[in-house]
């Protein structure tokens, strides 16, 4: 079937052609008389070598696929493929996975952390809600609040973060021109990209709590966590600590199981991996100790939490180690290879699903909170008057959560993600959990389901 499929990624390119299986064979339709036909056999490589063959064909006889191009081809057939199999897979193009390899090895970085404006006027503007210290963007003087209109005179759109990001990113050393909105006034700043985030963690003790701002992950991160810990100790902060990974759109799995493993003791499980082959399947264990010494800890999440976050809210929140509180996570949860092409291409394939210490699977799912404060001011009023109970709004559907196993059917995943509709973090988020750490009785409940 996968020659098959294969080949009808090209009639999304050319609406004339049409294949077919006749027994051993692959058979194209090139025109109302001509086809082509090749013997398939029952290995992956004779399957590869026919479809090679037709595709061959098929470009000699058809002016579409010509002028669409050999990588314009090359994605159309694996992402039929892909549509059968798998849709998080994907096919990248030798420029992409240039990019991508560029963007591994350390990406330029101006110091924002970004949001969509919440004003239904400037709906489709990008504000500033962080400034890395030390950043360009520090450098520049741009300030949260503000709100960016353009880079390099593009528009930079609210409702599509991703590709403002990929405007925003570039070569260490180059220089993009950013229009600006500060109150009234419209401002132009041209700024050099620097070679990494030199922050990626911000701490603060405010009213006996210890602070912890994670809007993503990089190498670094683990090692900045760290010291944040060590520097100040539980006297400094007596309440506890707030990890707050809202917005967060993961890293590598690495740095995920690395700043988990700042909250726990050694041997805990902080994620597992399956797949179909042997060597997918792992369990990953903390080494600690725990930096945190046990202090209280609340993690918030939101609906862009995403990836190597999920992660380390899952495993957090699963082992009692502390209260997850925010909305449904976004539900990223599977681990890629890349596997070389010839020519520079790329191909990024699924090779596992992660699953928390519970065992339910992360992908699509998502993190489910404790506390759920995605429904409004009354649903989080009710929900922290009953947390840790079984009249606890989330106590039914974490049960269900956690005792869900892969593949979780959709009606399923779309019933508990409803229980906390994913969204964007909040204000009302820091206040409540701040009334979680002040009740040690309210968190001890919490913890122990």
């Amino acid at each position: 079937m996968v020659g098959l499929w294969a080949l009808r990624g090209l009639e999304a390119i050319d609406a004339t052609l049409s294949s077919a299986r006749r027994g051993p064979a692959l058979v194209l339709g090139l025109s109302e008389t001509l086809t082509a036909d090749r013997l398939a056999g029952n290995t992956p490589a004779s399957v590869a070598e026919a479809v090679g063959a037709l595709l061959d064909e098929a470009e000699r006889q058809s002016p579409a696929l010509r002028r669409a191009g050999r990588q314009a081809v090359l994605q159309a057939v694996f992402e039929e493929i892909f549509n059968h199999l798998d849709p998080y897979s994907r096919y990248m193009t030798p420029a992409e996975a240039r990019e991508g390899r560029e963007r591994r090895l350390g990406i330029g970085d101006l110091g924002l952390v970004l949001a969509a404006n919440p004003g239904r006027a400037a709906r489709r503007a990008l504000t500033v809600t962080q400034v890395v210290p030390g950043s360009a963007a520090a450098r520049a003087g741009l300030r949260p609040g503000d709100r960016l209109l353009e880079a390099d005179g593009i528009a930079l759109l609210g409702d599509d973060i991703p590709q403002a990001m990929a405007l925003l990113e570039g070569q260490a050393g180059s220089t993009v021109v950013l229009t600006l909105q500060r109150g009234g006034r419209r401002l132009a700043v041209a700024m050099t990209r620097s070679a990494a985030p030199p922050l990626t963690v911000s701490a603060e003790v405010r009213d006996g709590i210890l602070w912890l701002r994670v809007p993503f992950f990089a190498t670094t991160t683990p090692e900045q966590l760290d010291t944040a810990l060590a520097r100040i100790p539980a006297a400094s902060a007596p309440l506890g600590v707030v990890l707050d990974l809202r917005g967060n759109r993961g890293g590598l799995l690495q740095q995920a199981l690395q700043v988990t493993d700042s909250f726990l003791d050694g041997g805990r499980l902080i994620a597992a991996t399956e797949g179909r082959h042997p060597d997918s399947r792992r369990r990953l264990l903390a080494a600690g100790p725990d930096l945190a010494a046990g202090r209280r800890l609340v993690v918030l999440v939101d609906g862009r939490t995403a990836s190597a976050a999920e992660v380390v809210a899952a495993s957090l929140g699963d082992l009692g180690r502390g209260v997850v509180l925010g909305s449904a996570t976004l539900g990223k949860g599977l681990i890629q290879i890349l596997v070389p092409l010839p020519g520079g291409g790329e191909l990024a394939l699924s090779w596992s699903r992660i699953l928390a210490p519970r065992g339910w699977p992360l992908q699509m799912l998502g993190v489910l909170p404790a506390l759920c404060t995605s429904l409004g001011a009354e649903e989080t009023a009710r929900g922290l008057a009953t947390l840790g109970t079984a009249d606890s709004p989330m106590a039914i559907p974490l049960a269900r959560a956690r005792a869900a196993r892969a593949p979780v059917p959709t009606s399923e995943i779309a019933a508990l993600r409803n229980a906390c509709p994913p969204a964007e973090g909040r204000d009302a988020d820091l206040a409540t959990a701040r009334t979680v750490l002040e009740r040690p009785d309210l968190y001890e409940a919490a913890i122990r389901d």
